[in-house]
């Protein structure tokens, strides 16, 4: 029987003038670049070719993350072995890895002068070319397959145990446990996740700088960098950051639609025994499908440790301090997240406005260039906008991780508002006190996780910084990208091992502090 709820006595006003904020500081930046834009509105053929090229390769990248994902998905949920449970939890935390170290380890391991290329070359074979489309698609897969993966592992793992124990009762073949059981799951989870992919794919930024390029292989964000950076033509990249909202937006609104509830959790993995992938033709396929998921993720990031640590030694200065802003960066992106979240959270927790949450989600749909573009022209008349570089990408990096933040704060939120909403109301705890002694302690843990995320993304991005940056105010991805571009690949190698370091230590710093309490 369900219990009436007590609301949590907190500000009314906190919630929506957070979210209002956000909004706010988007909408301000949108309203700039709409400003800027030549209207009516018209596009060269540059433009639709950059279109037409973004929509597909994220089109392919989700199509083969998601193909590849179903039979890796579907080898972890019906095998156990030692180190699975370490190998789910790095399928649990895609984003977690720096963007730009990602290139790094690919272009180790598959560039013209890489791993891959010299194997090919005992052979007489060409080397690969990782540039252009197959490069960008190459380095979005990397990214997305474990992301495809755990959501699809995710819809498998909730089959009750009880329906798998019933088909070995019944003798069931492995087609017909599949029809029955395995295809419904994937018809939900799979669209979602193709959406999911499809937007991020659209967005990102860092890929099509580093692998891309060239009239046949540019993005509309790269186009965006191009026109505001070198061009410096704030016409076209208004016009091209409103074309990139809608055609993001749309992608993000179905994304949003179909895409199933995410659990923060990543760690809960309880594989049931399955009778119908007994065999030593079904365990040697499974065995397959795993070994190359694992080598295709874990060989990129051993190539970058191998390169990283012979190259620590040739790292320019400028990399220590370097390494040092995007510490400090990281860390203001953080608070001003946790900031937001958890107000937001509370309320979206506790009302009933359907429409409450898109205020957050916003941030989704809007590219992190865009927003970065309207605030550069915003603050242009009226001082030199390389003097806020790092505090607007502490900002946007803040904005971009409320989303994923809320979502992850909201399932803890709402089952403190149910088990102590009512007996807060009694003892008369409201503000600080309320949340020093009620709210923070139980959701802890799931705010350690968010924190962290955040801190990891904003420590590894190379997207907001690119605009706004000079030689003086350089972040370490932004300065490993350079060093890329001077072809200093040692120093850039060793720059890589200490932004990996460097990202996975805030994560962790961060998860730690909310699980230590959570275990004790």
């Amino acid at each position: 029987m369900a219990r009436h709820t007590q609301p949590i006595k907190t500000s009314t006003l906190t919630g929506p003038i957070a979210a209002g904020s956000v909004f706010f500081l988007i909408l301000a930046a949108l309203a700039a670049v709409a400003s800027k834009a030549q209207w009516p509105v018209t596009f060269g053929v540059a433009d639709w070719a950059a279109l037409r090229f973004t929509v597909w390769q994220s089109f392919l990248s989700a199509l083969v993350s998601v193909v590849f994902a179903i039979p890796v998905a579907r080898a972890l949920a019906r095998r156990r072995f030692v180190g699975r449970g370490l190998l789910v939890t790095l399928l649990g935390a895609p984003f977690i890895l720096p963007v730009i170290v990602a290139v790094m380890g690919l272009l180790v391991v598959f560039g013209r002068s890489g791993w891959v290329s010299q194997g090919l070359g005992l052979f007489g074979l060409p080397p690969l070319s990782i540039y252009g489309l197959n490069g960008v698609v190459l380095a979005h897969v990397f990214f997305n397959l474990p992301l495809a993966t755990r959501l699809i592992l995710q819809g498998w793992q909730a089959i009750p145990a009880e329906q798998f124990r019933l088909a070995g009762q019944l003798g069931l073949p492995p087609v017909v446990v599949f029809r029955t059981l395995e295809w419904p799951v994937l018809r939900q989870v799979v669209p979602g996740a193709f959406a999911l992919i499809f937007v991020i794919c659209l967005t990102s930024f860092a890929v099509a700088l580093t692998l891309g390029g060239g009239p046949r292989a540019t993005t509309i964000e790269l186009a965006i960098y191009q026109a505001f950076r070198f061009e410096f033509d704030l016409g076209r990249a208004a016009m091209l950051s409103l074309l990139q909202l809608v055609v993001a937006g749309s992608a993000a609104v179905a994304a949003l639609w179909m895409l199933p509830p995410i659990a923060a959790q990543m760690g809960r993995d309880r594989p049931v025994q399955r009778w119908d992938a007994r065999g030593a033709g079904l365990r040697a396929l499974d065995t397959m499908w795993i070994g190359l998921a694992a080598t295709f993720l874990l060989v990129p990031l051993g190539a970058i440790a191998a390169s990283g640590l012979a190259g620590l030694g040739q790292m320019p200065s400028q990399v220590w301090s370097a390494a040092w802003t995007s510490a400090w960066v990281a860390a203001l992106s953080t608070v001003v997240l946790v900031a937001l979240a958890l107000p937001i959270s509370m309320w979206l927790a506790q009302t009933r406005w359907g429409g409450a949450e898109a205020l957050t989600l916003v941030g989704l749909a809007a590219s992190p260039l865009m927003i970065g573009t309207g605030w550069f022209i915003l603050i242009n008349p009226f001082a030199a906008p390389t003097q806020f570089a790092l505090i607007v990408t502490a900002l946007v990096n803040a904005m971009m991780s409320l989303p994923f933040a809320v979502r992850i704060l909201m399932p803890a939120m709402r089952q403190v508002i149910a088990e102590y909403g009512r007996l807060s109301a009694s003892l008369g705890l409201s503000g600080l006190a309320l949340w020093r002694i009620v709210v923070l302690p139980r959701v802890r843990a799931p705010l350690g996780f968010a924190a962290g995320l955040a801190a990891a993304l904003s420590v590894g991005d190379l997207g907001v910084v690119a605009l706004f940056a000079d030689g003086d105010r350089a972040t370490l991805p932004l300065q490993m990208y350079r060093l890329m571009g001077s072809y200093r690949t040692d120093a850039a190698a060793g720059a890589a091992l200490l932004l990996l370091t460097l990202a996975l230590g805030m994560f962790w710093a961060c998860d730690a502090w909310g699980r230590r309490h959570a275990e004790g």
